[in-house]
């Protein structure tokens, strides 16, 4: 019989247990705040960004606590946070949008990635053509879901595409035809001071072949008529069996001497103003000419300037390798490539440009 107030071995047992487990969960708890507090300090204010899938686990544990509750254990979000999120859940368990199915299925990246590329490739493709070619490879897909693709990444109809021509394929469909030119600067001591010179330039689009046209203190138009006639010698000017001259809005570039390359079948292609990025491989050749050599010296006179640029643009063709080339030399000396004779170096202008070959055996 059971004495009124008195706790039986049983009972002592079962309450000691609870409260050994409480004070367990307790310091559980505490040292959980306690590692998300951490965790807090170290993202230093930087805002959690969290998908659909966890705010959903994280009010469904917080909609029983109550925003005290929360207020004290909540640290990554704030209590009135976790509350929304769960009158959301709350909302879409009436109103049916958490049960709705993600509807038409969204295109596969292969697929999508396919039709922006041949939509690119092919200006005069309509949605029935690259329908097709999608087909020859396997992918399925209606004309409706490519209009949605083209749409998506800004692409126009074919009709709109096909009547303009980007950059890109003008050059592409013209690579071996083109000629980019461009001046560039270069002060140089002389007698009289610090005198500015001016260098002009001639580069193959296709091989990267670079020709220095003129160095000259006072540019001016029989300097560059002088210059048109040498470009177009039938034997060695750099434009013959050339179509296409690139060039910027330089008044150097003169009436006679546009009219002078015409005669010689070569059109001029005049750059919009302030677009030297429709230029880039003229500007890529200045930007290394520049790092590599011109930034590097100073230049007394101007055969020092000639003599830099002669053995700069040597080492350019046949000893330095090129990156849009296939990391290959424009124009590679005969027996220097392979892997048999002793490795030797040619350096240029005092060892500022270095070149490592293979001596003949």
């Amino acid at each position: 019989m059971k004495t009124h107030g008195v706790l039986d071995p049983f009972q002592f047992v079962v309450i000691a247990v609870s409260g050994w487990m409480n004070q367990r969960q307790l310091q559980v708890i505490d040292y959980l705040r306690e590692e998300n507090r951490v965790l807090r300090e170290q993202l230093g204010g930087r805002r959690l960004r969290l998908n659909d899938d966890q705010r959903r686990r994280l009010a469904t544990k917080a909609k029983g606590l109550g925003r005290k509750i929360l207020a004290e254990v909540a640290t990554i979000v704030t209590p009135e946070t976790l509350l929304a999120w769960h009158r959301k859940l709350i909302a879409q368990k009436y109103d049916g949008s958490g049960k709705r199915g993600p509807g038409r299925p969204r295109t596969a990246g292969e697929t999508e990635n396919l039709v922006v590329r041949m939509a690119e490739e092919n200006r005069d493709w309509g949605y029935r053509r690259i329908q097709g070619a999608l087909s020859n490879l396997g992918h399925e897909i209606a004309r409706s879901t490519i209009a949605e693709i083209l749409a998506r990444h800004g692409i126009e109809p074919a009709p709109e595409r096909s009547r303009k021509t980007t950059w890109k394929e003008f050059l592409s469909r013209h690579w071996e035809l083109i000629v980019a030119t461009d001046f560039f600067t270069v002060e140089v001591w002389t007698r009289r001071g610090l005198q500015r010179f001016m260098v002009l330039f001639f580069i193959e689009l296709s091989t990267r072949k670079v020709e220095i046209a003129g160095i000259a203190q006072g540019a001016n138009g029989l300097w560059m008529s002088q210059i048109a006639r040498n470009l177009t010698d039938a034997e060695e000017g750099i434009l013959t069996g050339k179509r296409y001259l690139i060039h910027d809005r330089d008044p150097l570039f003169t009436a006679e001497f546009l009219n002078m390359i015409a005669d010689a079948g070569v059109e001029s292609v005049k750059l919009p103003p302030r677009s030297p990025n429709l230029n880039a491989y003229a500007e890529r050749f200045v930007r290394s000419i520049k790092e590599s050599c011109l930034e590097r010296m100073i230049f007394f006179g101007e055969e020092s300037l000639r003599t830099a640029m002669q053995n700069f643009v040597a080492h350019y063709h046949s000893e330095r390798n090129h990156q849009g080339l296939a990391n290959q030399l424009i124009s590679p000396e005969p027996g220097h490539l392979g892997n048999a004779g002793e490795v030797q170096r040619r350096g240029r202008l005092g060892g500022m440009l270095n070149y490592y070959y293979r001596a003949a055996a």
